[in-house]
């Protein structure tokens, strides 16, 4: 009771307010407010602070401030950094200090975007590590998220192998360092590789320093190009060069390795700094030629796959690496030019015969035309001389033309051996490449692989019945088909032909006989061996008056004692035209006498 007597009642309390439930006076109160607010941090509306987070879920992200209500700031703007955690402290953007719903609305997205560009020259000057988050692809790279800006990533600063899927990159975050940054478009670029070449340099250096030739090293194919492929050695790059794929030949690499393949690699070479460095594949096996069958030898019959074609032959691989040409010119017993590509074409399999091996150049050449008989072998026995053959046209000169009766058996006939007849200045006049001619074999050289043919042989010689009916003295119609400058050549009967010279052509006029103009002809020369027939006109009745003269002088003669007539051999009675019944007998005649 004693301790009771001590309490004294305050004299100011105010019961009405403490009854109506206040409990504290208005000055206590504002002191009491004055406190709470000097615990709290004073913030502004759009100013960047730094906050703790205190917890967080699949959308959102709880920051505080250290003000009297918390923030949310939405997950997708921490996307950048996956290894976000309660506690963290993290920059935010005061959007508004509340919202309708009294809510402190916060932005980190902004935040970062406030301090970004001086976070990005800091980072180029310190050459610090950053993290960054890949948003999409783009020409040449990718754009990347680096404290808000976007930033470029080129394809090559991804990594230090050539990326062959950039869309495997989108969405992760990944460690950059700033390599450049242009300040007048805010343009910044980023590299990853960067990071991983220091500790690759190093790789290099003790990887190149125990480099040397003919080491085996295992190696990963990086890249392939048309002309090679390019293996690394573990941060160290070297060179196969399609020549050094394989012992045989190879169209592209692609054939030979794919890409990440592992393969066991020679080294064939390296410059003085080794950083070339030529690498080998084909080396790790024994050459093809040495493992070749020992017992091949010449004349044996091989098969093979053509791998290059050219004009002037085929390359046949018989085995991976060994391979032996077949020379156009023994693909057929034909001596024409021709073609390989008229013979075979890549990728067909042949049978072959060895014609030459040498072993120590690992050269071969083969034949095909072997396969098949010589046709010259028993040419006396196929074509013996009389023999009569069909034969196509191949090929003209001036003085006749090339015929072939079958693959590899030519002729030639000459351009006289193809008319008895026919004056021919040009072959070209009598027939044409390509076509059929019939011949008969005159004469065979075996030694030079020709026959001699003859056309007008199928035909018995019209000379020996025109020696009978173009006798000389004989009269004739004939037609002047030409002239020239030396006479004139005139066409007669049976297809013959005739040659008058100026002075021959003469009429009783005296005017010159023209082209086209029909007249009588004597024949004043007959040669059989060169087929020669010389005419005249002007002869004829040069011979009548001179005969007309002669008759008077013979009644002279005859009465001084009977002088020879016509000493000189000229005909001096009428001479009859030939006509077709006169040839008829003496074929007929002469047919008699042979027969006897």
């Amino acid at each position: 009771m004693e301790n009771l007597k001590n309490i004294q009642p305050v004299e100011d309390f105010n019961w009405d307010a403490f009854e109506q439930g206040e409990t504290y006076t208005q000055v206590s109160k504002d002191d009491l407010v004055k406190t709470y607010d000097e615990t709290l941090n004073t913030v502004k509306d759009k100013e960047v602070v730094m906050g703790t987070v205190t917890s967080m879920n699949k959308r959102e992200v709880v920051v505080n401030i250290g003000f009297k209500s918390d923030g949310v700031v939405p997950m997708s703007e921490f996307r950048y950094n996956p290894d976000l955690k309660i506690g963290d402290e993290v920059e935010v953007y005061i959007e508004s200090q509340e919202d309708k719903k009294g809510q402190l609305i916060l932005s980190h997205k902004k935040a970062r975007a406030t301090r970004s560009w001086d976070r990005v020259n800091e980072a180029l000057e310190k050459d610090e590590i950053i993290k960054g988050f890949i948003k999409c692809r783009t020409k040449g790279g990718m754009i990347v998220d680096v404290f808000g800006i976007e930033a470029f990533l080129p394809g090559s600063q991804i990594d230090v192998k050539p990326i062959r899927d950039y869309d495997v990159f989108v969405g992760k975050t990944m460690e950059f360092k700033i390599v450049k940054i242009n300040q007048e478009f805010k343009n910044v670029v980023v590299s990853h590789k960067a990071l991983i070449e220091a500790e690759l340099e190093q790789q290099k250096k003790d990887i190149i320093s125990k480099l040397e030739k003919g080491q085996v090293l295992e190696g990963t194919v990086k890249n392939i190009t048309s002309y090679g492929v390019f293996i690394d050695l573990g941060g160290v790059d070297g060179l196969i060069h399609i020549t050094d794929l394989s012992w045989g030949r190879v169209s592209h690499p692609e054939e030979i390795v794919q890409l990440d393949q592992k393969i066991n690699v020679v080294i064939l070479d390296f410059d003085d700094e080794k950083k070339r460095i030529a690498l080998g594949l084909k080396q790790l096996t024994p050459h093809p030629w040495d493992a070749l069958d020992p017992n091949m030898k010449v004349g044996d019959k091989v098969k093979g796959k053509v791998v290059v074609m050219a004009d002037y032959g085929a390359f046949i691989e018989i085995a991976a690496g060994v391979e032996g040409l077949i020379h156009v010119s023994e693909m057929s017993w034909t001596q024409h030019l021709r073609s390989a590509q008229d013979f075979m074409k890549v990728g067909d399999e042949i049978e072959a015969v060895i014609l030459t091996l040498d072993r120590d150049e690992r050269k071969m050449s083969l034949g095909i035309k072997q396969l098949k008989a010589d046709p010259w072998e028993n040419i006396e026995e196929r074509f013996p001389v009389g023999s009569r053959h069909m034969a196509k046209v191949r090929n003209f000169t001036n003085f006749g033309v090339f015929v072939e009766i079958e693959e590899g058996v030519d002729g030639l006939i000459h351009i006289s051996d193809l008319s008895w007849t026919k004056k021919i200045k040009h072959p070209s006049e009598f027939t044409q490449i390509g076509a059929e001619i019939e011949v008969q074999v005159l004469e065979i050289d075996k030694e030079n692989r020709r026959l001699s043919l003859g056309h007008k042989q199928l035909e018995e010689n019209p000379w020996d019945v025109f020696e009978t009916i173009f006798t000389v003295g004989s009269i004739h119609e004939g037609t002047i088909i030409e002239v020239l400058d030396k006479g004139a050549v005139i066409s007669l009967p049976y297809g013959v032909e005739g040659f008058a010279t100026p002075k021959h052509l003469v009429k009783e006029d005296g005017s010159q006989a023209q082209v086209d103009e029909k007249l009588s002809f004597k024949v004043i020369e007959f040669n059989k061996e060169a087929k020669r027939i010389i005419l005249s006109h002007s002869r004829i009745f040069e011979d009548e008056q001179k005969g007309a003269k002669g008759t008077s002088e013979k009644k002279v003669s005859s009465k001084r004692g009977g002088k020879k007539e016509e000493e000189s051999g000229m005909v001096t009675g009428p001479v009859e035209k030939t006509t077709l019944g006169d040839i008829e007998e003496l074929a007929a005649l002469k047919e008699k006498l042979s027969g006897k």
